[in-house]
């Protein structure tokens, strides 16, 4: 019993002296404390304190190390799937993913981390949350070049998101994502994705996302670079072109011959 008072009181220092350091902004050592006191928790068979004092420490370290973060929430993770917690595990796989965009740049590791979240997240029902995490694999695999895991992630959040009222407006803009991916590897293929589309998605037909795709289909059979920008162009005076949407415009552009490799 003496040693669980001492035990309980050692938690409650480091958590003061945690909140101290971060009051200081000396991250590093706000980081450790909590850490430490994380520690002591387990010891206590303390999981839930455990693991809320990892996130603390996790949340320190981000401003000073961003490596050292990702250890610590990790560490959360591991107790919150031991006890069955998987909607918060995958809140925190997310927390892990971004670091791994802003802080590491190391894309196929937040690819990873988000694709696991999604994964919990099914596992929940939480369907628009998971659809979330897989729209940013699909964002980020296609910049890597992995197209085919891109168009059927598009294709599949497109598929869950077209029946449902309030979000079947989002359906052609990933019906149109998929399509782009498609083109790049081959012409013929988004032919018949985009003939597929349109089947499964009426209003896909007549959306302007559709009528660009086929001006491009046009351009790039009579390998017309100028038709190719000009309808680019036109898109882009209404609805303007992200920097994703840009990168794969260029990327199709550059299979027609003669491309000076800009949309100018």
């Amino acid at each position: 019993v003496l040693q669980h008072s001492v035990l309980e009181d050692a938690c409650e220092m480091y958590a003061r002296a945690a909140n101290m350091f971060k009051m200081a902004k000396n991250w590093t050592a706000a980081g450790n404390a909590f850490c430490q006191g994380a520690r002591l928790h387990m010891q206590l068979q303390n999981k839930l304190d455990s693991a809320t004092s990892f996130v603390d420490a996790g949340n320190a370290y981000k401003k000073a190390d961003p490596q050292e973060a990702i250890n610590c929430i990790n560490a959360a993770i591991d107790i919150y799937t031991d006890m069955g917690r998987f909607t918060i595990a995958a809140k925190h796989h997310i927390t892990i993913a971004e670091v791994y965009e802003s802080e590491l740049v190391d894309i196929e590791k937040a690819i990873a981390h988000y694709e696991q979240a999604a994964d919990y997240y099914k596992g929940e029902e939480s369907n628009s949350s998971a659809n979330k995490c897989l729209l940013k694999v699909g964002h980020y695999s296609a910049q890597l070049e992995q197209y085919p895991k891109a168009i059927e992630i598009y294709e599949q959040v497109a598929t869950n998101t077209m029946d449902n009222p309030l979000l079947k407006y989002n359906a052609k803009e990933y019906f149109f994502k998929a399509s782009l991916c498609h083109f790049i590897v081959d012409e013929l293929n988004a032919k018949l994705a985009i003939e597929k589309y349109e089947e499964m998605f009426p209003a896909f037909a007549d959306s302007r996302e559709c009528k660009l795709l086929k001006k491009l289909l046009d351009a790039h059979e009579e390998q017309n670079c100028e038709a190719f920008t000009e309808a680019v162009k036109e898109f882009d005076s209404i609805s303007r072109l992200d920097q994703w949407l840009t990168t794969m415009l260029l990327r199709i552009k550059k299979t027609i011959q003669g491309d000076a490799g800009d949309l100018k």
